[in-house]
């Protein structure tokens, strides 16, 4: 913790009111004044709140009056003044470090309710080291980043500056997940276990594994989080096995149950899928799993979503006519959306009629014919907020849904739902690369594309 400067001045020893509320500080050469409250905020290790509980003189900063008005007003409103964008940002981060502040600074950059994807431009990029492109990308709540390429992982902190590269032992890592800020779970399709990693010198703090019937190696197919859960999808080595296994994020990640374990018997080729996506559904306390795989009668798959208490499937639909290339699903729209591998057109199958026949409404071309040419393949689609975001090659579509009166008609029944497509952000900002990842932390998409070695970063033109 920096110490407090001496007095500027013996002018400035001026003793306060004892009973005043308001605080005199000099900074620079600058008098600000606020309250012990406002000081308070910044937190009981703060320089700031040492200066509120201090005595009565008028404590001499030797720091940039300017920045400090920034840090001010920071304290006042919690968001940061539009005259903060003249500065740079890692001025204003070692100047946040320096009160003790950090945290503060953090929070006003990573508020997703700041996010319009109406109004997004690419606004940095992010060069990989190396010669591999980004395989799997993932982030935390705080907009810290880490991208895995090739054998290696690289982290970028919340204010986008590189942290580490790490060398990992796997070949390639095909399954990255976020587990904080220094900690990652990571896993292969050909090497054996999920590995937790600390990310800030490469230790593998835990190795997970499944030990299936057949005694040979589980390499990981997919992960997925709930506030409590760590979910990890393996298959055997001999691909004649796959399992879900439940892990307590709570209890140094041991396993607690598993559900969905399938063994392949004869021409039974459905229990031959595992699950390659996995994602927790909160507003429906369900996990959702997804996989798909090609065959002589083209792509089949199944979705299926997991009461893990009770370790029954809720609802399963099976993928026979056009099988998704990718899957997500919404809680704010309580709905599930797909691609559809076989036309690219984009669906949607309202949760709120979970177990309903005839579940998928196409949003675009409903009377497309496959052509055979799966203009589908590739295609990722995820959710973020009020909106869906459809990558189709180098591009992105943005569904909204449309408010038409109450969600009900007169006689209960729910009311045919309408989305709508619209452009994201600026039409100079289009790719022409396929976009291989999309995710999202706070305010901030982060999208790769095929052969590119870099992250593209997209945000508000009206975030700092």
């Amino acid at each position: 913790m920096p110490p407090l400067a001496g007095s500027k001045s013996m002018a400035n020893r001026v003793p306060q009111e004892s009973n005043s509320n308001v605080v005199t500080i000099d900074v620079g050469g600058q008098i600000f004044q606020t309250t012990k409250q406002t000081l308070s905020l910044a937190g009981s290790k703060s320089l700031l709140s040492r200066i509120a509980n201090s005595d009565n003189t008028i404590p001499f900063i030797d720091r940039d009056p300017e920045l400090f008005s920034i840090i001010l007003s920071l304290l006042r409103t919690g968001n940061l003044p539009s005259k903060a964008k003249s500065f740079d940002i890692q001025d204003l981060i070692f100047e946040a470090q320096f009160y003790g502040i950090e945290n503060l600074l953090v929070n006003s950059q990573s508020n997703p309710s700041q996010f319009d994807a109406f109004n997004i431009e690419k606004s940095l990029v992010l060069p990989m080291c190396g010669r591999d492109s980004p395989s799997a990308i993932s982030t935390t709540q705080y907009e810290s980043l880490h991208v895995a390429h090739g054998s290696k992982i690289t982290s970028f902190d919340w204010s986008l500056q590189r942290k580490s590269t790490i060398l990992t032992q796997f070949t390639a890592i095909d399954s990255l997940l976020a587990l904080s800020e220094k900690v990652a779970a990571a896993g292969a399709t050909d090497f054996s276990g999920l590995q937790i990693i600390n990310l800030d010198n490469g230790f593998v703090k835990q190795t997970l594994n499944w030990e299936n019937v057949t005694r040979s190696g589980s390499t990981v197919q997919a992960i997925g989080v709930s506030p409590e859960y760590l979910f990890t999808s393996f298959e055997s080595g001999r691909r004649n096995s796959n399992c879900i296994v439940l892990y307590d994020l709570n209890d140094s990640l041991q396993p607690v149950t598993k559900i969905g374990h399938y063994e392949i018997f004869g021409a039974d080729l459905d229990s031959a899928i595992p699950a390659t996506k996995l994602q927790w559904v909160s507003g429906q306390n369900l996990l959702m799993a997804s996989g798909s795989h090609s065959g002589p009668s083209g792509v089949l798959g199944n979705i299926r979503f997991w009461d893990i208490r009770s370790g029954n499937v809720v609802w399963e639909l099976k993928e026979r006519i056009d099988c998704f290339a990718d899957v997500a699903v919404s809680d704010t729209f309580s709905s599930i959306f797909k691609i559809g591998v076989n036309t690219g057109e984009v669906f949607f199958a309202d949760l709120r009629n979970m177990g309903a026949d005839n579940s998928w409404v196409c949003l675009g071309d409903g009377r497309k014919v496959s052509n055979g040419k799966k203009e589908g393949f590739g295609c990722k689609v995820r959710s973020h907020g009020n909106q869906v975001f459809c990558c189709k090659g180098g591009n992105i579509e943005l569904w909204s849904e449309v408010q038409i009166g109450s969600m009900q008609n007169q006689e209960g029944r729910l009311q045919e739902r309408v989305f709508r497509k619209n452009l994201m952000g600026r039409a100079m900002n289009v790719g022409v690369s396929r976009i291989t990842n999309l995710d999202f932390g706070g305010n901030k998409m982060f999208m790769t594309r095929k052969d590119q070695q870099c992250i593209e970063v997209w945000s508000s033109s009206r975030s700092l």
